[in-house]
């Protein structure tokens, strides 16, 4: 059998076909989708890392990448992770983004031909990729010889991940800021006794990812794991990671979130919380607003004191550390829509049956991801 009919049969054994697009779950349930092309599926040299939710799993991601492959069918190789599936996604950012770092690259190693990189995450999972990506960064060769690309490629005068290209690092409905009171936790109402209370027993439900994300941490000391992550910490170059990727985006529900509030995950102080209309483009009926944000100067990174709409000292560190890398910021709304009250999931579409309404945001990040 010549060895193309070898390479399609072991697809069709190992993986399933549909409409064009081959998936495939492995042992420890990540879940791979390419073209079902031979010939797009040699081609496709850039490797789409998509990270689930808290009690996630990989399948919230399964329309998302089949119809990333079929726009992209001889460009991209996704890759649903879920090294860190359900219960796991309560053992804390930094653990799973060890183990999404560790995943990463035993998937570059197996498959050779890998020449770019991109990251999508939904909710805690966009936290958990950039955690991930300040382990892969390696520094240009000129300035740190030491690091080896762990797929044999030759020494590269520029920086890499994992030794292949940041192009795109995409994240949906995360909180970027945390979610400890100021209103970052709809269902809360903002009530500050609410948020105080919420506070103090986030780690009993969902344990050390609970307090990273209440940013109630202390680690040996340490400030809390988000405020380490807007600076080259330690060994992990999170910032250096963050700026060296050609794009980076934020999807952001402005209402009916009841997860994740729209000002911690469009990175934004209450004043710069833009006005929005019902959107006249009929290909992205969800899409209320867009804007490109250039990265804060040096005068506008010195510290800030607390402001008089909500934030507190923490929360605008986290933002202008964030903020010294330009970002583009697409706002969404569901308000009309008939699930519009489980918006956190629609903007993902995590269950096609249900979700699909969020079809658009999908389309949107795809029409745009190789520009």
């Amino acid at each position: 059998m010549p060895i193309a009919g070898k390479k399609i049969a072991a697809t069709m054994q190992n993986g399933v076909v549909e409409n064009g697009v081959c998936s495939s779950a492995s042992v420890n349930g990540c879940h791979d989708v390419w073209s079902s092309n031979e010939s797009d599926s040699s081609s496709a040299d850039h490797l789409v890392v998509m990270v689930h939710g808290i009690m996630g799993s990989a399948a919230d991601w399964k329309f998302g990448a089949e119809q990333f492959v079929k726009m992209l069918p001889d460009k991209i190789f996704v890759h649903c992770s879920e090294r860190n599936g359900s219960r796991l996604t309560l053992d804390g950012v930094d653990v799973m983004g060890e183990r999404l770092a560790e995943e990463v690259v035993e998937l570059t190693q197996r498959k050779p031909n890998l020449r770019k990189i991109s990251f999508i995450g939904h909710s805690v999972g966009g936290l958990v990729a950039r955690y991930a990506i300040g382990k892969l960064y390696r520094p240009p060769k000129s300035e740190n010889s030491e690091h080896s690309c762990p797929n044999g490629s030759e020494e590269d005068p520029r920086s890499t991940l994992c030794g292949l290209e940041p192009m795109n690092f995409i994240t949906v409905a995360t909180p970027h800021l945390g979610s400890r009171g100021n209103k970052q936790v709809p269902f809360l109402f903002g009530v500050p006794a609410f948020e105080k209370v919420a506070s103090a027993v986030i780690h009993l439900i969902f344990r050390r990812t609970g307090r990273h994300l209440f940013l109630n941490d202390d680690d040996d000391g340490k400030p809390p794991l988000l405020k380490r992550m807007i600076e080259d910490y330690d060994e992990c170059y999170f910032m250096s990671a963050l700026r060296s990727f050609r794009r980076r985006v934020v999807y952001s529900n402005v209402g009916y979130d009841h997860i994740v509030g729209w000002r911690t995950s469009s990175i934004r102080r209450n004043s710069e919380l833009p006005k929005w209309e019902d959107t006249v483009d009929e290909k992205y009926p969800h899409i209320v607003y867009e804007e490109h944000c250039k990265a804060y100067d040096a005068e506008q990174c010195e510290p800030t004191s607390v402001e008089n709409d909500g934030s507190d000292k923490l929360e605008v560190e986290l933002l202008t550390g964030l903020s010294r890398v330009c970002w583009e910021k697409v706002d969404v709304s569901f308000h009309c829509s008939r699930h519009r009250f489980a918006a956190h999931s629609v903007i993902q579409v995590k269950d096609q049956s249900v979700h699909i309404e969020g079809e658009d945001v999908i389309r949107h990040m795809i029409d745009r991801f190789l520009k």
